[in-house]
């Protein structure tokens, strides 16, 4: 068990891009629901100004769904997109598998800011009227 914990703590990680860019989302279809996901990629595009969605396997339905909707909003415009493939293994011991993975490089539109706006005023009108609404009954 030391050798394993001494192997861990000396490996070094040299893909520093992959692990460290802030604005990439890893897309799960079992973990979150679709929309947590399309509200994270307009936070993280308010923040950097675009978003990298990144996903393997029978995820990748996701990620596409997710770049759709935001792409129909008018809030994003498509600027990269790339697959390759992944070897992973199954289970501890299992074999080794490949698994397809995509990114998509999601930018902001020119409309984006003024959308979000409109979408804050609403989603504050509508909650101002249900308190309202509220206090009547």
């Amino acid at each position: 068990m030391e050798v394993i914990t001494e192997g861990v703590n000396s490996l070094n990680i040299t893909d520093s891009s992959a692990s460290n860019k802030k604005n990439r989302i890893q897309v799960s279809n079992t973990k979150k629901p679709l929309f947590f996901y399309v509200n994270l990629a307009k936070r993280y595009m308010q923040q950097h100004n675009e978003v990298e969605l990144s996903a393997l396997g029978m995820a990748i339905a996701t990620v596409v769904t997710i770049a759709e909707i935001l792409k129909n909003n008018g809030l994003a415009v498509e600027k990269k997109i790339m697959t390759s493939t992944v070897d992973m293994r199954e289970e501890t011991g299992g074999r080794p598998v490949q698994k397809a993975k995509i990114e998509i490089l999601l930018g902001k539109t020119e409309k984006f800011d003024e959308l979000m706006a409109a979408a804050a005023a609403a989603a504050a009108a509508a909650q101002e009227e249900a308190i309202d609404s509220e206090e009547q009954s």
